[in-house]
């Protein structure tokens, strides 16, 4: 299985996914500016990688933390969690793991200083080996709704570099080839960043599952012909309405597959979900630098100084959602009451 972030000898190591598929290189970050900076340059990206980032980034700060008070540690520790708060604005992984650590810290002040940072790096691992295991619980359960023989679109990345390892969307399409299915898949490119081309696809073919590539704007043409029987999707953040921010694009393949009835499936786990947020309107937004339209690869494609929009998400009413796949059950409408059902167990 693909290694998308470890911690070794007080340090995070990473797979470079910006390389990706042409080169497989590592970053290794020894303090947690260099993993906000992994964060907000995508060497790291899908939502539960990065909450695995933030959380491992945290210990590495309070290593960093030099004072043996626990009033002043507690202080500081506050700050390094405010920046990693800055990462990235979107996906709720990331606040949900600087919360859980947070919350450590809180619940043991009575404890030295030392001890606080040893369990801080405690948590960071074991919210990673949660994260597989969880993956690998809302696979099996999901791939239940994938028939032998199907094909299935897929949109961004969402496999094992988005994850701990095991991966949502492609998760579920890994466990149903794992229960003996054959499963077939379109990857759309998924323009700016290209994870469904660069990451995608090279994941499939790691594992040995078919897979064809095509440009976002076909997948409607596949699905006029018959070819995709099922969509499903990863998710950065999920209102307690069944709405879903994904990667930009989503909710174009979500309103296609639709009018072409098509399930639209969304794998995520439960961490994914924002108690906070009655609907996806309230979903902030991340707009990221205009090279990534204007440029491909480092080699520009657009006249200088055009007007550029490049917001990395977008969202996708629940209206269009038919099923919501998690660690603990599968979601359906309404969902605010299944939802709701499915994070009390």
């Amino acid at each position: 299985m693909i290694s998308t972030i470890a911690w070794k000898d007080n340090s995070v190591v990473m797979i470079d996914q910006r390389k990706l598929p042409l080169e497989e290189e590592y970053v290794v970050c020894k303090d947690y500016k260099r993993v906000i900076w992994a964060i907000k340059e995508l060497v790291i990206r899908g939502a539960p990688a990065i909450g695995i980032a933030a959380a491992m980034g945290l210990a590495l700060g309070a290593l960093e933390i030099r004072t043996s008070r626990s009033d002043s540690f507690c202080k500081e520790f506050d700050t390094i969690c405010h920046e990693m708060a800055s990462a990235r604005p979107t996906a709720i992984n990331l606040f949900w793991a600087i919360d859980r650590m947070k919350r450590l810290v809180s619940n043991s002040k009575g404890e030295d200083v030392k001890t606080i940072k040893a369990l801080l790096v405690s948590e960071a691992q074991k919210i990673l080996a949660e994260d597989i295991s969880v993956n690998r619980r809302l696979g099996n359960i999901g791939q239940k709704l994938l028939k032998d023989g199907a094909c299935v679109l897929t949109h961004c990345n969402a496999g094992a570099l988005a994850t701990g390892g095991y991966g949502t969307a492609l998760g579920v399409i890994r466990a149903a080839v794992e229960n003996g299915k054959k499963i077939s898949v379109f990857a759309d490119e998924t323009r700016p960043f290209l994870q469904g081309a660069r990451l995608t696809a090279w994941e499939l073919k790691q594992a040995s599952i078919p897979v064809t590539l095509i440009t976002d704007s076909m997948a409607g043409h596949f699905m006029q012909r018959g070819r995709i029987e099922a969509v499903i999707v990863g998710a950065d953040r999920i209102t307690v309405n069944g709405d879903v921010a994904n990667k930009i694009g989503t909710y174009m393949i979500a309103v296609l597959a639709s009018i072409h009835r098509i399930p639209f499936y969304v794998a995520a786990p439960i961490s994914t979900i924002d108690c906070s947020l009655e609907s996806g309107d309230k979903i902030p937004i991340e707009e990221r630098d205009r090279s990534e339209v204007t440029h491909i690869l480092g080699k520009q494609i657009a006249p200088n100084e055009i007007m550029v929009e490049n917001p990395a998400f977008d969202v996708t009413p629940n209206q269009y959602v038919t099923a919501i796949i998690t660690e603990k059950g599968i979601a359906t409408p309404p969902f605010k009451e299944s939802l709701a059902r499915l994070e009390e167990e």
